[in-house]
């Protein structure tokens, strides 16, 4: 039933030696300018080439059982699949690869990788046989994009000159040059997929109405889709607790699950890895990574994009992988190019070693805080330095998994010794691990700190001395707000004194200290500000650390042995990243004593660090409302944007494993851990947190006799099997999807209703309002909210008025696949703070021209009624946090033209972009509040009607009708971007590039 076609190592089979695997990549990488001055006619020439190989592509076809992939991951040797060519289409194929093959630029360098044993475990486009001492000094993440550049080099569509920007990198990468890069595969988790698929079927639609083939929408590289972002917290501290959650998750989702199961056999070349599997990010961890592909004898590196934003987790195993917006990863998996900047890259030096008591989550915190101050926005960050081999894998995932917290691109580690110890770890067999290090070593990308280090170039420096690391949290409100755990009473108090904003709630000193007292199903409790009611031990960022996990363990059994408990109206979950977690935290006997304390494992994929931490009991609710307690969740996650974890907590505080389970056991934030006890033990005396924090030695010890080999094998080889509930779900076999009207989760979207053969080019504003006038920090939360339904909502009153229950709501995340929900939930989180409604916080807006306040979702409808266009006013990181696609196809269909900020997180720029939205950056020391404006305006912004009339980067005047004007930056960056607007958005671009074949 289930298949995979891998196009790359068909078309190495059938390829001569010396042509890459990834021709593929050849077939639609855009050439980047080669100049300012010729820029625009190069890219012209290039703008409508047609992808020439992808119709031969839509006839690939797999015979191979889908869960395996047809191959053995942990083999070198496997990573074949079967694939069925009509005669013709093979003949015209072979032809072209023949020609292509013959010209080749590089050739000269493909180099032949031999076996230990004798004979050769490939052959590959070698760096060293370059003979360019410029390589020699380019930091490790440049040499992987160098690599692609090499291999797919036909002087067609990636050209000689690329390759020489990137060896050039030290002189290049300041000014901002374009380079084309193709990812060996593409990896989403179901919220992102969901909707990718979605507009997958719409485009076969499109396609069909164009009166072409509907099969030419298919992926053309590998595509990885876990599911595991649909799991909620319904049920905790049960013993019942996961298969009672995944009962609820199966009976919530089922459309949606039989849509992504129905996708996986309609679209070639994807995997779907059913619910309750693990976390995305750990399974690409522990399984689907590849370190180096062996495609038929050709050798070359991993490298991934991902629809989440913590895809970055894998650089720790020496993978480029980052997160994009869902619609760039839909057009990546269609053929298109990644058309990226070269980025600079800052080299981050590590030394010594952590203290007695300091976690990996200390350390990640700390980097963050680090690299925020530093700025790496579009920046790659590479670390190095003796401090890395004191560092575990899982503790470098750890960091790297944070990319997007401390906003860079990637935070990569090289391939070193620690690296192939945990392949060996998880499974991957001695002769692919020996392959992996014999290539990396050959190319020059292994790290071996036993050799002398060659000084590499970097943009920037930084270092840390992993000593001067402490334990510490970071909160109440954002990721980067670190504070040390010594000092954490001190600031939560500073907090409830402040006025509102990021560290501050602005609590009257007369009621700080405030008791609700309450009943908990028949027992006297009570709540005070600071107290916490989730405590999670939960996300991809800490589930995949044994050190912390098992941390976590010690800490529960030294409580439970000294006679603590938890608070039973405290919400107490554990959700592993994976089965092996569980596999080791039963093997080292800790898992009772967790479940003692009320952290039973409640599923397994992401629950409460993305919101999904299920109801707290109502007379907890009812106590924090109506008493207006500040209260607090603690949780081992990366995200803790205010309204994303619970509506109810308005503190939340990102803390390691361990402290999750000590700040469980006080029962409050507001608590010097150094000198007041965390509690009362059986034999009635105090029990301080030194007491029942775990040395590293302890920690070492029971990984070292509890993490096994053959943990992972097992856990992936039952992976691979489904589970009952998936198995027995039914999916049509059909080209085109049939939309059902009466969905209230899976719906058509309007994105290509109409659609045009030739693009409508680019559009200018024209006397729009300001729908919303926001601060710094408008997180993609804030835009397009991945949690709950609000009962009083647009989106609830149209499920609703569709009959649906209000229990079965669901959230906005799980209904990402249905249009009409997801617009109405734009701009509909609880907590957003609009600053034309002058202080009130929520998601409302003043229709400018009535004056009323209404919904955000009522006002857009009303303005594009009137056929009036609106537009956003916002400040500094607008779009920071998750990638979702939804953020930018929400305002799009809200009628949004045009978002003004201050800045722009870089993955929700390129998702603006991609749906013909336009992003405008203020001019440096300006901003809505230093020009004057209020929102209350009607802004124009004057484009060219011509796409070759604008320049990425160019200036353009807005003007106002109070006689205001300013000048903006147009943030379309690239020469492809442009070509997106000019189609009005990337998919429409695709569509028509597969249209013109």
């Amino acid at each position: 039933m289930y298949c995979r076609a891998r196009f790359a190592s068909r078309l190495a089979s059938m390829s001569t030696a010396s042509l890459s695997s990834s021709v593929s990549s050849r077939v639609s990488l855009p050439i980047a300018s080669q100049s300012p001055a010729s820029s625009s006619v190069s890219f012209w020439n290039q703008k409508y080439r047609s992808l020439s190989f992808s119709s031969s592509l839509q006839s690939l076809r797999c015979s191979v059982p889908r869960w395996s992939y047809g191959v053995d991951w942990k083999s070198s040797t496997s990573l074949r699949a079967q694939a069925r060519f009509t005669v013709p289409v093979m003949e015209r194929f072979h032809r072209r690869i023949a020609t292509l093959a013959s010209e080749h630029p590089f050739k000269g360098v493909v180099t032949s990788l031999p076996k230990p044993g004798g004979g050769e475990f490939g052959k590959f486009y070698s760096l060293p046989a370059l003979n360019d001492p410029r390589i020699d000094r380019l930091p490790y993440s440049i040499r992987i994009l160098l690599e692609s550049a090499i291999r797919n080099c036909d002087n067609f569509l990636v050209t000689k000159n690329d390759v020489e920007k990137i060896i050039d990198w030290e002189n290049t990468s300041p000014k901002q040059v374009e380079i084309p890069f193709k990812p060996a595969r593409v990896l989403l988790q179901d919220l992102t997929g969901v909707p990718a698929v979605v507009d997958l079927a719409s485009m076969r639609d499109a396609m069909k109405n164009l009166g072409n083939d509907p099969k030419k929408i298919n992926p053309l590289v590998p595509v990885d889709l876990v599911i595991d972002h649909s799991v909620q917290v319904d049920v905790a501290r049960s013993e019942n607790a996961v298969q009672a959650n995944m009962e609820l998750e199966f009976k919530r989702n089922k459309e949606r699950f039989a849509f992504l199961k129905w996708g996986s056999s309609a679209f070639h070349n994807m995997l779907v890895v059913p619910p309750g599997s693990g976390i995305v990010h750990q399974v690409n961890l522990e399984y689907l990574g590849r370190v180096v592909f062996n495609a038929d004898g050709i050798l070359y590196p991993d490298s991934v994009v991902g629809t989440d934003s913590h895809t970055t987790m894998i650089d720790g195993l020496g993978v480029a992988g980052w997160g994009v917006g869902g619609i760039e990863a839909e057009a990546t998996m269609l053929g298109q190019p990644m058309s990226m900047v070269l980025p600079g890259v800052v080299g981050f030096k590590l030394s010594g070693k952590l203290r007695d008591g300091v976690t990996a989550t200390d350390l990640v915190l700390t980097v963050t805080q680090m690299l925020r101050k530093h700025g790496v926005v579009g920046k790659f960050v590479e670390f190095y330095g003796e401090g890395m081999a004191e560092l575990s894998l899982a503790d470098r995932a750890t960091i790297a998994n944070m990319s997007p917290e401390y906003g860079a691109t990637m935070g990569f580690f090289p391939v070193d010794h620690v690296t192939l110890q945990y392949l060996k770890l998880t499974g991957r067999s001695d002769e692919t691990v020996s392959m992996i290090e014999g290539y990396l070593r050959a190319n020059k990308m292994f790290v071996d700190y036993k050799e002398p280090q060659q000084e590499r170039a970097y943009s920037s420096y930084l270092q840390l001395d992993l000593t001067d690391v402490e334990p510490c949290v970071s909160g109440p409100k954002r990721p980067h707000d670190r504070v040390p755990l010594k000092e954490m009473k001190a600031d939560w108090h500073a907090c409830l004194d402040n006025n509102v904003g990021f560290k501050g709630f602005a609590v009257p000193k007369e009621e700080q200290n405030k008791v609700a007292k309450f009943t908990f199903h028949g027992l006297p409790a009570e709540l005070k500000h600071g107290s916490v009611v989730i405590a999670a031990i939960t996300s991809c960022t800490n589930t995949s650390n044994p050190s912390v996990m098992l941390g976590a363990g010690l800490v529960a059994k030294k409580a439970s042995e000294l006679g603590l408990e938890v608070q039973p109206w405290i919400k107490t979950s554990l959700a592993p990243g994976s089965g092996v977690v569980t596999m080791y935290l039963q093997q080292s006997g800790l898992q009772k004593y967790l479940n003692q304390l009320g952290f039973n494992i409640v599923g397994y994929g992401c629950t409460t660090c993305i919101g999904n931490s299920g109801d707290i009991d109502e007379s907890v609710a009812s106590a924090i409302s109506e008493n207006d307690i500040i209260a607090a969740a603690v949780l081992s996650g990366n995200r803790n944007f205010e309204g994303r974890i619970h509506p109810l907590t308005r503190a939340n505080y990102l803390a390691s494993p361990p402290l999750v389970v000590a700040y469980a056991l006080a029962g409050t934030v507001d608590i010097d851990f150094e000198k007041e006890p965390i509690g009362t033990g059986k034999d009635g005396k105090s029990v301080y947190f030194k007491d029942l924090w775990p040395s590293n030695e302890e920690i070492a010890e029971v990984v070292q006799s509890s993490v096994l080999p053959d943990m992972f094998k097992s856990t992936y080889e039952a992976i691979t099997k489904g589970n009952p509930m998936w198995n027995q779900l039914s999916a049509p076999a059909s080209t085109l999807y049939s939309w059902d009207p009466n969905s209230t989760y899976i719906h058509d979207p309007p994105y290509f209703k109409n659609m045009t053969v030739e693009p409508p080019g680019p559009h200018g504003v024209k006397d729009a309002y300001c729908l919303l006038n926001v601060g710094d920090s408008i997180t993609t939360d804030h835009i397009s909210p991945a949690g709950s339904i609000q009962k009083d909502s647009p989106a609830a009153k149209y499920l609703i008025e569709r009959g649906v229950d209000r229990k079965d709501f669901n959230s906005y995340g799980s209904r990402r696949g249905h249009d009409e929900v997801m617009t109405r939930g734009t701009f509909a989180n609880i907590r957003i703070v609009n600053k034309l409604l002058k202080g009130e916080v929520g998601p409302k807006t003043i229709h400018i021209p009535t004056g009323e306040k209404l919904y955000v979702y009522d006002a857009a409808m009303r303005y594009k009624a009137a056929g009036q266009d609106t537009i956003v006013l916002a400040g500094t990181e607008y779009g920071s946090g998750s990638s979702r696609d939804w953020a930018a196809k929400g305002p799009l269909l809200l009628g949004v033209k045009a978002v003004i900020a201050k800045s722009f997180e870089r993955i929700h720029r390129s998702n603006l972009v991609g749906m013909g939205v336009i992003p405008l950056s203020f001019k440096p020391g300006e901003d809505a509040e230093t020009l004057g404006l209020t929102g209350h305006e009607r802004y124009s912004i004057d484009l060219p009607n011509k796409i070759s009339e604008i320049r990425p980067g160019q200036d353009v005047t807005v003007t106002t009708d109070t006689g205001k004007s300013f000048t903006c930056t147009v943030r379309f960056d690239t020469e492809v971007e442009l070509a997106y607007f000019d189609h009005g958005g990337i998919l429409p671009y695709v569509i028509r590039n597969l249209n013109k074949e």
